[in-house]
């Protein structure tokens, strides 16, 4: 199961509160005050886990939950500390505060974010990155603070204060080094196949994959690089139609856009309107994304007609770079992989 956004209750622990005691021993009938001062809540922490790959761990269990700081005692002994709860979210995990404060607005608010202003306050993305989500309460003093020359027995104290919670939304977007953008039926789920060892579902109708699936391509030297075969995008997606912003929000944090279009038109689409269609529903959903990188895969070079289509195609895109394939007949796929190399590898 891949979770790429979800809802989740966070609560920091509270500080434990002020003690309030005098000295009594054998010898010492009429001490002065001695308690002591409350623990401090654990916060919660998010930390960025480069073996994380999605939000999984919080559809199970979406609740983080620090401890509370235990009270102050006799003796002016300082209760002890509530243990940081750590939540770990894999690179590329945004962080919106919800508009609830309790489990039980959190259950009754739908998944679905249309309408609803989320303030943002974390993107993180870098390994190892930390962000406290929840700061813990603080302890509350004893009576032995208050103690003067006109007050010898003291009975005041501080509780501890509430620790920091709320509703938090996560969601993920940067999931790949470079995303395979196409329609469906267009040979993503088989081109992924055959570049690196993931295995999504294949079969000859629309919307096969309806997940996102990440394969690892390796090149040798110790170098690889992460692709991402993302579910396939119709006319009318930034605009949320078919898996519209379930597709989109996943590309805005790729290196390098690989449009892959059925060169062939085995589904009776054209290649040049397939394209153009692609690039203004990027550009329609965001500007600045259709400012990245990207390149074509003509995909299909094995059926008959695609070398026609393919001239075609060149003359109407003279100035982007064109990588002709057959993911089915695993040809052009070293030139394809010279180029993920070469603009998105990295060495592990």
């Amino acid at each position: 199961m891949f979770i790429d956004h979800i809802r989740i209750y966070a609560k920091a622990g509270d500080g434990g509160n002020g003690h309030v005691s005098f000295r009594r021993e054998k010898f010492v009938p009429r001490g002065g005050p001695d308690g002591g001062d409350g623990g401090n809540g654990g916060h919660v922490k998010l930390v960025v886990d480069p073996s994380t790959d999605n939000l999984r761990a919080y559809h199970y269990d979406p609740k983080l939950l620090a401890e509370n700081g235990q009270h102050g005692s006799r003796y002016k002994r300082t209760g002890r500390s509530g243990k940081m709860k750590i939540g770990r979210v894999p690179p590329g995990t945004v962080v919106y505060r919800a508009p609830a404060t309790t489990v039980q607005e959190a259950v009754e608010l739908e998944r679905s974010e249309e309408g609803v202003d989320l303030e943002p306050i974390a993107d993180l993305t870098e390994n190892g990155q930390e962000f406290i989500l929840c700061e813990g309460g603080i302890g509350g003093k004893g009576n032995v603070h208050f103690k003067s020359a006109t007050n010898q027995t003291p009975t005041e104290f501080t509780p501890g204060t509430e620790g920091e919670g709320g509703v938090y939304y996560l969601e993920l977007r940067r999931i790949a080094d470079a995303g395979l953008v196409g329609f469906p039926n267009a040979g993503k789920s088989t081109l992924i196949g055959k570049l690196s060892h993931a295995h999504p579902k294949i079969a000859s109708y629309p919307f096969t994959t309806l997940q996102p699936v990440v394969g690892v391509v390796e090149f040798g030297n110790f170098r690889r690089c992460t692709v991402a075969d993302i579910p396939g995008l119709i006319e009318g997606a930034h605009e949320n139609r078919g898996l519209g912003h379930e597709f989109l929000r996943h590309i805005t944090r790729c290196r390098v856009l690989l449009f892959v279009i059925d060169m062939a038109g085995t589904e009776g689409r054209d290649p040049i309107s397939d394209l153009e269609i692609l690039r203004k529903e990027v550009r329609e959903y965001d500007e600045e994304l259709a400012g990245f990188p990207w390149i074509i895969v003509a995909n299909k070079m094995d059926v008959e007609g695609a070398e026609e289509k393919l001239a075609m195609f060149k003359a109407r895109f003279p100035k982007q770079t064109i990588i002709p394939i057959s993911a089915e007949a695993e040809t052009g796929l070293d030139e394809l992989r010279s180029y993920l190399d070469e603009n998105v590898g990295y060495r592990v």
